[in-house]
């Protein structure tokens, strides 16, 4: 892919968010055309086609989207219900199209058009979450799904894991003006993935697809200005290194 693919992830509150507008300032600032989806999708529900960003340099994107599959996972599988519950496969399949329809129609095509992708979440959170979701499920079972595979044939150049207690996630999740109503917002599951994003068979899937993995710890008494320059310094030495490497 001629473009940069930077995917940032962890528990839920860890400050991904933070990063990924970091990173879009930081481009803006150096004179950048940027489209966030994140923004788009407070007004629009639909996932825009490549020509449609022929003039942006820069995609900030999210998983699930929302639009489309992606908002039926936000409305109703993943969201808290007394009489309506979906098992981890249920969960992985729909997160899994939802990706692949916004691979397919926008992000390979963008990167192979030299943009750079940055995106919050995506199939690392799959990997981790769905395994311990009600039933277990395999890895492989996860991997096989055709949307996750697509994603990881597609795997990030960059990806950024954010290192939170997951007591603190949960603070910062309640202090939220906001609230997702998501059914992994509960501690004892914040703790269980908070080991998977640790572990080293995560590690190598993602280096056996040439990613180099970044941790950015923000745990107090880390602040928010230290996540963004964390990450800015980070994102500043791989786009360096990785310019030496296309020119040698």
């Amino acid at each position: 892919m001629k473009g940069n693919f930077v995917m940032i992830d962890g528990l839920d509150g860890s400050g991904k968010g933070v990063i990924a507008t970091a990173l879009r300032q930081y481009e803006e600032k150096k004179g950048m055309r940027v489209l966030d989806l994140r923004e788009y999708w407070e007004t629009k529900s639909d996932i825009p086609e490549i020509e449609e960003v022929k003039d942006y340099d820069v995609i900030i994107s999210s998983e699930p989207t929302n639009a489309m599959i992606g908002k039926v996972i936000r409305e109703e599988i993943i969201r808290k219900n007394q009489t309506r519950k979906y098992s981890g496969l249920a969960t992985a399949h729909a997160f899994a199209l939802d990706r692949e329809i916004l691979y397919k129609r926008l992000i390979v095509p963008a990167l192979m058009q030299g943009k750079t992708v940055i995106q919050e979440r995506g199939v690392i959170t799959s990997l981790v979450y769905q395994p311990v979701q009600l039933e277990q499920i395999t890895l492989l079972d996860i991997i096989k799904i055709p949307g996750n595979t697509y994603a990881l044939k597609h795997a990030p150049s960059l990806l950024l894991i954010t290192e939170l207690d997951a007591d603190v996630a949960m603070q910062r999740l309640k202090e939220r003006k906001k609230q997702d109503d998501a059914i992994f917002e509960e501690v004892l599951f914040q703790r269980k993935i908070a080991a998977r994003y640790k572990s080293e068979w995560l590690q190598k899937i993602f280096e056996k697809n040439q990613t180099v993995i970044e941790y950015v710890n923000t745990n107090p008494p880390r602040t928010i200005e230290d996540t963004k320059k964390t990450a800015i310094e980070i994102w500043e030495k791989w786009n360096k290194k990785n310019t030496l490497l296309k020119h040698m």
